[in-house]
């Protein structure tokens, strides 16, 4: 047996069980004290700290104690534990626990300093054990910012509506909107914002200063919707859905405006039909093309084709020269199966909750932000409120800004207000002339 998986602890099945240890001692056979002065942060360790989350480390410390120790080498360099040595600084302990590794090579810590933050990224989470868990504690007088999770985060794990929302369910679109071209609504922790996105200064005017951390987005798809939408009598065409270089020229501007304030990744939907355009549109605004995500469907929207088409792909990238964030199992394929919106009939292409929230549960953590600029009926924005996330849309068609946002009121609760009045929805809609409750043909929605 190799050393390596003598270490990891594996068992022979034709030689039996191997003793505890092969002659090499581990870090954890022996935890020693050593005073906190002594010990020396490593200038390359590339995982960050924040106040916040080592005020984290430290109340657990605090309610728990110390339970994992710091990894030292023999010179008292920090190999993993920085955040809890900062805690430790925090609380003035004059010493801490520690496991030694000896021998090991420079190549073996700098490896181990990025393994031993890693590797636990690539859990995933049971979320129905979860919520029961958490639900549990709740009822027995726990601390729930003790693990880690945060006030939204944890709103959106124990939400009872997880019961009996549909959060799929989305109001049809008004005959006449209360939303005008330049509305920004305050959604509790989201924005929408009646605008372009091809336009740079809607994108920069929603964000405030802000970057997204990631980007999930379903612009139209540069096919002739209305003609299928009128078989079903139903006429929606959708804004900015025209074919050919308009098209394309479209992609490349919104791509642009998405590469320039997100730092992470970039989830565009598309028709397969032209993905070669959204390919090319998004390489030429900078975007690195990683692979396309597969969503798989339980039926297929019936047309003139020979063979009908049952799945959609998403484009997944990032701003090229960059980095990106990842935390999702590394066990996932590239095929998602998820049955389509019981309500599809708003648009053929409506995205379900479920396959955002997957997207976002892979690519960013509890209150980021999450950029959309073609939010069609604001699927985004459910997806961002159950996770904990903070939704920032982009709506260019004021029909399905009312539809975003009155979807979010019913789903969420509580009330939008216009940023610039303070003025709620309901109030807006009392002033303006409006028929908000009157639903008539109108255009489309993505998702």
């Amino acid at each position: 047996m190799s050393a390596s998986s003598a270490e990891s602890g594996l068992v022979g099945k034709e030689t039996g069980p191997e003793p505890p240890r092969t002659g090499r001692h581990w870090p954890a056979d022996t935890v020693e004290r050593r005073t906190v002065a002594s010990l020396v942060p490593y200038a390359g360790n590339a995982r960050t700290h924040s106040p916040e989350q080592v005020e984290q480390l430290t109340s657990s410390i605090r309610e728990f104690g110390w339970t994992v120790p710091v990894v030292i080498d023999e010179a008292s360099n920090i190999i993993a534990g920085h955040g809890r040595v900062l805690a430790a600084q925090r609380l003035g302990l004059p010493e801490v626990p520690v496991v030694i590794a000896r021998d090991w090579s420079e190549a073996q810590r700098r490896a181990y300093a990025l393994a031993d933050n890693r590797l636990p990224l690539s859990a995933g989470w049971d979320h129905d054990l979860l919520r029961i868990e958490l639900t549990e504690l709740k009822g027995l007088g726990v601390d729930l910012g003790l693990t880690g999770f945060g006030e939204l985060e944890l709103d959106a794990l124990l939400d009872p509506r997880a019961d009996d929302t549909d959060p799929d369910e989305a109001p049809e679109p008004p005959t006449n909107p209360v939303s005008r071209p330049g509305d920004l609504w305050i959604c509790g922790e989201h924005r929408v914002l009646c605008g372009d996105a091809t336009n740079s200064a809607d994108v920069k005017k929603l964000l405030a200063g802000e970057l997204a951390d990631m980007c999930f987005t379903d612009p139209p798809y540069g096919v002739n919707y209305s003609a299928k939408d009128k078989q079903r009598g139903k006429r929606r065409p959708l804004l900015n859905d025209h074919p050919g270089e308009q098209f394309e020229t479209m992609l490349r501007s919104a791509n642009s405006n998405i590469l320039e304030v997100t730092e992470g990744a970039v989830y565009v939907c598309m028709s397969s039909s032209e993905l070669d355009t959204l390919q090319r549109a998004f390489r030429s605004a900078g975007g690195r093309w990683s692979t396309f995500v597969i969503w798989a469907k339980h039926t297929f929207t019936l047309g003139r084709a020979d063979y009908q088409r049952q799945y959609e792909p998403i484009l997944y990238g990032w701003k090229d020269g960059t980095d990106h964030f990842w935390c999702g199992a590394r066990d996932q394929g590239d095929v998602w199966y998820f049955d389509k919106p019981s309500r599809n009939d708003l648009h053929p292409t409506m995205k379900p909750v479920a396959l955002v929230e997957r997207a976002i549960r892979n690519s960013s953590k509890s209150r980021d932000v999450i950029l959309d600029p073609f939010s069609g009926s604001g699927t985004t924005m459910i997806a961002a409120e159950r996770l904990g996330r903070r939704a920032r849309l982009v709506e260019l068609d004021p029909k399905y800004v009312d539809v975003a946002v009155q979807r979010w009121q019913t789903y969420a609760g509580g009330q939008a207000t216009r940023f610039d009045t303070g003025e709620t929805f309901p109030e807006e809609a009392a002033r303006r002339p409006s028929a908000i409750d009157s639903h008539a043909d109108g255009p489309g929605v993505q998702q």
